[in-house]
């Protein structure tokens, strides 16, 4: 073989291997599904993008960044004198003075742990707002869940309509059967469409409602859901593991303590302003070019305004007791909500089994018993109908109750603070 031939189809194969080796990884991963198609990607977007949380956010940051301020040395303060101005027998003198405030013995810590409770407080505020946008994303998710699955069970129950009709059409014509089987057939249908419309304008809504919370354009496009997210394991659902974990972790009355502890310092450093502050400083005086003396000095402010102090030491004790007020109605009104949100969970959990295990099953057996009658001369239309419309009820109460379950959980999720 031509040498030069050789190493062309050598350089070739091996780039060839190269390019395989790297599209490989491409070839195995898993597509990213399209926005819309399942809950996770909706709340990633939307701790990305969503302005209200973005917004706690940066406020948490910047209460975050007053802290070390709170707790540092004021600034020192320079003082220039200049003497003997306008007297031109005496020597001219420069006395410059620096000076250091300082505040009382724990003025300081106090001001510093104030402003880091007000910082646990602006991180918790920001992280309740979270909670809020992702449970109302979780339950316009289950809803629009729900009108897409009314929708695709309508169109279904309307392809079994037009066979329906066939079929009433045929033992019309064979004189079997009356004209009014037939026209009944096409009035259902009738309904149908409209309804479709109706889930259709349902559904442009929830996508509307899902839009904003994404902070996209009301008129973007959103996949059809596939799935619902799993329930979790009913373990974790049990009412007393559940308000612990909500007394513990719920980001309101984590805040609520937070500021019930800025209270507290807030009010141990009003009773600390019982005691002056200091400031120091040194003097060097000059004459000339030359520092001809030195000289220390000691400064406090008096505390003598009694009246004032008290009022501002009751105020902080008045917002001490209002903050502890505050968190424990917070509480309450956790575990209340936890409550009832449990209830409904059960209820509607309870429901879909119900529907899935019996309801559905005899649903269809109903339905496919009045086919056969009627295919075979032994039931009229009316009763194919309510089959029909048996097993349609069923199927749109299963949907309801998954997306009443989905949205019962978003809001226990919200109570509990994080995710089950």
């Amino acid at each position: 073989m031509n040498r030069p031939v050789f190493r062309w189809r050598l350089a070739a194969a091996c780039a060839l291997h190269t390019a395989l080796a790297l599209a490989a990884p491409a070839l195995h991963a898993q597509p990213t599904p399209p926005l819309g198609a399942d809950l996770a990607g909706l709340l990633e977007h939307a701790r990305r993008s969503n302005p209200e949380f973005g917004a706690m956010q940066r406020e948490a940051d910047a209460a975050g960044q007053r802290v070390r301020p709170a707790g540092a040395l004021p600034e020192p303060v320079l003082r220039v004198e200049l003497e003997n101005i306008g007297n031109a027998e005496a020597r001219r003198e420069n006395k410059y003075t620096l000076m250091q405030p300082l505040p009382a013995w724990g003025k300081r810590g106090l001001r510093e742990q104030a402003a880091a409770a007000d910082a646990r407080q602006a991180q918790a505020r920001a992280a309740a707002a979270w909670n809020e946008v992702a449970a109302r994303i979780k339950s316009a998710y289950a809803q629009y869940y729900q009108a897409a699955g009314n929708e695709r069970l309508a169109r279904e129950l309307l392809d079994l309509m037009v066979r329906l009709e066939q079929i009433a059409q045929a033992r019309y014509a064979g004189g079997l059967v009356p004209q009014q089987d037939a026209i009944r057939a096409q009035l259902e249908q009738t309904a149908m469409r409209s309804e479709l419309i109706a889930l259709e304008a349902e559904k442009a809504q929830l996508r509307a409602r899902l839009n904003a919370l994404l902070a996209r354009g009301t008129s973007e496009p959103l996949a059809e859901p596939h799935a619902l997210a799993p329930m979790p394991a009913p373990e974790l659902l049990r009412t007393d593991a559940l308000r612990q974990r909500a007394l513990e972790s719920n980001p309101l009355l984590q805040a609520e303590r937070a500021r019930v502890e800025a209270a507290e310092k807030t009010r141990d450093l009003t009773w600390r302003n019982r005691y002056p502050d200091f400031s120091v400083g040194v003097s060097p005086i000059q004459m000339g070019s030359r520092v001809v003396s030195w000289g220390v000095m000691v400064e406090l402010n008096i505390p003598l305004q009694q009246g004032v102090r008290r009022s501002q030491e009751s105020e902080a004790g008045a917002m001490l007791a209002a903050a502890r007020s505050r968190a424990e109605a917070t509480a309450n009104q956790i575990t209340g909500d936890l409550a009832e949100q449990l209830a409904a969970l059960q209820a509607a959990r309870s429901t879909e089994s119900l529907l899935r295990t019996h309801l559905l099953p005899q649903s269809e057996l109903g339905l496919h018993s009045a086919l056969a009658a009627y295919e075979n001369g032994k039931a009229d239309f009316a009763t194919l109908l309510d089959a029909q419309r048996a097993i349609r009820k069923a199927r749109q109460d299963l949907l309801k109750a998954q997306a009443e379950a989905r949205q019962r959980l978003a809001e226990i999720e919200r109570i509990v603070g994080e995710e089950l």
